[in-house]
């Protein structure tokens, strides 16, 4: 092939694969996995443009219809509700369709989007077809957890491996778009290699974000007698971002809920509003987890990059566009008592995971933070 497929042009074992796959490897199932941000859904859409327009008599044209997702051969299916992948769009959507000849090509794509998201009895509907499969049906399945997916599904798939992106690669992609390069550094290094959370980082949310985070970490390196620290809550920011980003997600559902009700049949009515109030329900769960999540990773990033520089260690730090601020945090402090923070960090990410009440975790995570980093201080 003369150019690398969307989506992999910085993933060169995908593109190995795919691009195996096209010269006439072909398997009937696969599975992209790999960090969020990182070209899966981007290069599931060229693979089954790839597929579905091979002998099209407009090659251009099918391409092109697949990759904004019109083709009548692709099928696309989300979560729904910004929650999970229901077992009656698995069933409908991909079961039964895939049993049925392709419209227009010779080929018909199923592709499955965040197929961690489906649960046990979504799976399990999905196996036989996996097992059985029409000649001409093929399935994608993109994962960032394929963990969560059963040892049934993923052993009738092949594995298509996704790594992060280089951070000065994502550094580049944001100078680009009119990021500042230091700042567009540091993004790409937060990131972890993930190209959409980089965007984010760079944002003016993301960039709020980042501020709030790092003013609760350098909060705890007060002098441990200030009166007001109680009071002034660091932690409280955090809590609130959170929660309005669980009710934006809420209230994305119901607005989905309102859009469908306006066109459903007064029959087809039934039932509706319950399954999405418990979507609404988790979809607020989901988002609000994730943005506290997203928060104490950023805090974590502070007293990582602290170490960093107590040790000497300044090229691995990622925060970089906040040199002077680092430098006059780690300034004298003790690396070991950091190294605690950051422990302490990480270990109440784990325990939010198991549903503890987040109030009082994070104010018990910051007058920690404050009693060991006062330790650890000047």
């Amino acid at each position: 092939m003369s150019t690398a497929l969307a989506g992999t042009e910085h993933q060169p074992q995908a593109r190995m694969v795919l691009e195996a796959a096209l010269r006439g490897g072909l398997s009937h199932a696969y599975l992209f996995h790999g960090p969020p941000g990182t070209g899966k859904r981007e290069a599931a859409r060229a693979f089954a443009a790839a597929l579905i327009a091979e002998g099209s008599e407009d090659r251009e044209d099918a391409e092109r219809r697949v990759v904004v997702v019109v083709h009548p051969d692709l099928t696309w299916v989300e979560p729904r509700g910004a929650h999970e992948v229901l077992v009656d769009d698995v069933r409908t959507q991909v079961v039964r369709q895939s049993a049925l000849r392709p419209f227009e090509s010779n080929r018909r794509v199923f592709v499955i989007a965040e197929a961690d998201r489906m649960n046990d009895e979504s799976q399990n509907a999905l196996l036989k077809t996996l097992e059985e499969p029409a000649s001409f049906a093929h399935l994608v399945l993109i994962s960032s957890a394929p963990g969560r997916l059963l040892p049934t599904i993923v052993s009738r798939l092949q594995g298509v491996r996704f790594g992060p992106v280089r951070a000065a690669r994502i550094a580049e992609l944001l100078e680009s778009e009119g990021v500042e390069p230091r700042a567009a550094l540091a993004c790409a290094r937060l990131s972890g290699g993930n190209t959409r959370l980089a965007r984010y980082l760079a944002s003016e949310a993301g960039a709020a974000q980042r501020t709030e985070a790092e003013h609760a970490a350098r909060a705890t390196l007060q002098p441990v007698e200030d009166p007001d620290w109680v009071i002034a809550e660091p932690w409280r920011p955090l809590l609130d971002r959170a929660a309005k980003a669980g009710a934006a997600a809420e209230a994305e559902v119901k607005r989905e809920l309102d859009e469908r009700l306006e066109f459903e049949p007064k029959r087809g009515r039934q039932g509706l509003p319950r399954e999405f109030e418990l979507q609404a329900r988790r979809a607020r769960r989901r988002a609000h987890t994730a943005s506290l999540d997203l928060s104490l990773e950023l805090v974590s990033a502070w007293f990582r990059d602290l170490i960093a520089v107590a040790l000497g260690r300044e090229a691995h730090v990622l925060n970089l566009d906040r040199p002077g601020e680092l430098e006059a945090d780690a300034g004298g402090r003790d690396a070991g008592l950091l190294i605690d923070c950051l422990e302490l960090c990480e270990d109440t990410r784990g325990r939010l995971e198991r549903n503890v009440l987040e109030d009082l975790a994070l104010e018990a995570l910051f007058s920690r933070l404050r009693r060991t980093a006062g330790g650890a201080g000047h």
